[in-house]
């Protein structure tokens, strides 16, 4: 098993990949918001996943993204590349790419267009560890990697890959992260990748959390965090429930939400993602989307810190 030279934990943004017009990334707003997040002092940065449109970049374009992000970053704060790909071949290469540039770690999400299964999975994961020699985190959506039911076999099946790391646990099922938890002990660093459980998946012993909506609200989402695990139980209620209901309410349309809202927050254009993502999105008025930027702001307490 690999054993991580840094205590790794706390808040991750998964980084959005802002674009241009073409699709194509756009690097000077990226170099903006890898900086906010520096700034902010987050705890690391998940890029190239779902929310970063890496399967919808070119092989080059995400390399390139991926030292961009390590340049502005200067080992400031530690960096998972997601190296998922539509063939195994890529995903090596991507992972050994990102290795050489200077990542702390490779995440990959599960063969989804082939049958195969969780033994299919579990050959794509080894193959992909095997050619690196830094911690890996494979995801782990909901209950679909699962043998049968048999958690401590599929545990058992993580434990046992190259340089194995942890795991990203993009599941909304609180008892299947504590059971993941249980039964692989201090063997597996465990985050969370339902931002709207940020708080909740920490009772069942994920060591951090990495979610779209915290490149737009890390700071807030980081505070109100610390001060849960802290004791403030009060505050992470509030926080959580208004932060739920908010979520829900963009969803449809989150990616124009996060045209805008990144800008009037942060002044960082991200563009409109390549498609499919995005598509059908309806735009949002300004007056809108700053009533829910100042919810945020007043739920979160950061102001009194």
């Amino acid at each position: 098993m690999m054993r991580n030279k840094l205590e790794i934990g706390g808040l991750w943004p998964a980084l959005l990949t802002p674009v241009d017009q073409e699709g194509a990334p756009q690097f000077a707003e990226l170099e903006k918001i890898v900086q906010l997040c520096v700034d902010q002092k987050l705890d690391g940065l998940y890029i190239l996943g779902s929310t970063g449109q890496g399967v919808l970049f070119t092989e080059k374009q995400r390399v390139e993204v991926t030292k961009k992000v390590i340049d502005v970053a200067q080992g400031k704060l530690p960096v998972i590349a997601q190296v998922g790909a539509l063939n195994t071949r890529e995903s090596v290469r991507l992972a050994q790419a990102a290795q050489e540039a200077g990542v702390y770690g490779i995440s990959t999400v599960a063969p989804i267009y082939y049958q195969g299964g969780a033994q299919n999975a579990l050959a794509h994961y080894r193959t992909i560890s095997s050619a690196i020699d830094i911690p890996f985190f494979p995801y782990h959506v909901g209950n679909q990697s699962i043998f049968g039911g048999d958690a401590r076999y599929y545990i058992d099946q993580i434990l046992g890959l190259p340089n194995i790391g942890g795991m990203k646990l993009t599941t909304q099922n609180l008892y299947e992260i504590s059971l993941m938890h249980i039964l692989a002990g201090e063997d597996l660093i465990l985050f969370s990748g339902a931002d709207e459980l940020f708080c909740q998946a920490t009772l069942c012993g994920t060591v951090g959390a990495i979610g779209s909506f915290f490149n737009l609200w890390g700071e807030e989402c980081q505070y109100v965090r610390k001060e849960f695990i802290g004791g403030n139980f009060e505050l992470g209620n509030r926080f959580m429930l208004t932060f739920q209901e908010i979520i829900n309410h963009v969803l449809p349309n989150i990616w124009t939400f996060f045209q805008k809202a990144m800008y009037m927050r942060h002044g960082v254009d991200i563009g409109i993602p390549n498609p499919p993502l995005g598509l059908g999105n309806k735009s949002w008025e300004e007056n809108d989307v700053q009533e829910i930027l100042d919810r945020i702001a007043a739920v979160s307490g950061i102001v009194n810190h």
